[in-house]
């Protein structure tokens, strides 16, 4: 379906249709499109993964394709988005945490009511990435695995940091802590003492951190807080997981 208004940007698109849903604010190349739903969109149900493709029928009407589900799994597994959408989306869907696609009109999706998405194109915009990003997934290094699925010199990528718990919002654990000192020391400057065995986690701060070690310096967007901003954004943390939907965070190339 062709969404309305479809001479005008897709940021002017979205406001004049009614929708405060993000888009990205960086400079990519003018094929690449992307967007982040609030929670004034169609994904309000009690979470299951099995109703990715059921829940958003008015983000659909705003996409060349539908786009390729996964079933995230906190890991760093990146499926390849074009052989998805070349056979058909697959039951069950490809358990990954992040999708990378080439082709135009292949639609890459995360899903996050608290965790990171994050958006990578490189600066011809020939390829895109999604990648779920929770203090897992960053631990375990699943922006490096986006990254090395891209295939494109990290001096070339660009990277929007969609919304996520803020920095004084995620009280954690030692384990967190952990998880990314072991791997980089460093990293402790991303955690603030809060109180006896608990800290805050400045979750943009690890991504960025994790970022620039691999060699990506053009890094926008950040900020926002899923669970402080309760009427923009959905939030496990805040309303639990029987009552929390998700934003859907979407990326393509779109056919010239």
């Amino acid at each position: 379906m062709n969404p309305p208004n479809a001479g005008l940007s897709l940021s002017a698109r979205l406001a004049a249709a009614g929708l405060d849903w993000i888009v990205p604010e960086w400079p990519a190349a003018a094929q690449v499109c992307a967007l982040s739903t609030t929670r004034h969109a169609a994904l309000d149900l009690p979470w299951r993964n099995e109703q990715a493709e059921t829940a958003q029928p008015q983000l659909r009407n705003w996409l060349p394709a539908d786009p390729v589900w996964l079933a995230q799994a906190h890991g760093t597994t990146i499926c390849d988005a074009d052989k998805v959408r070349a056979r058909g989306q697959q039951d069950p869907r490809p358990k990954a945490d992040g999708a990378v696609a080439r082709a135009p009109n292949t639609v890459c999706a995360v899903l996050c009511a608290d965790c990171l998405p994050v958006l990578f194109t490189d600066a011809a915009g020939s390829v895109v990435a999604a990648v779920h990003a929770g203090w897992r997934g960053l631990a375990a290094g699943v922006l490096e695995a986006a990254l090395a699925a891209m295939r494109a010199p990290p001096a070339t990528v660009l990277a929007w940091l969609g919304p996520a718990i803020g920095p004084r919002s995620f009280e954690v654990g030692a384990d967190v802590l952990d998880a990314h000192y072991a791997e980089d020391p460093g990293a402790a400057e991303c955690f603030a003492p809060h109180r006896p065995g608990k800290w805050l986690g400045d979750l943009y701060a690890l991504t960025r951190r994790r970022l620039t070690r691999s060699g990506v310096h053009a890094i926008y967007g950040g900020g926002r807080c899923t669970l402080s901003e309760r009427d923009m954004f959905h939030s496990y943390r805040r309303d639990g997981a029987s009552a929390t939907g998700r934003m859907a965070t979407v990326i393509w190339i779109a056919a010239v």
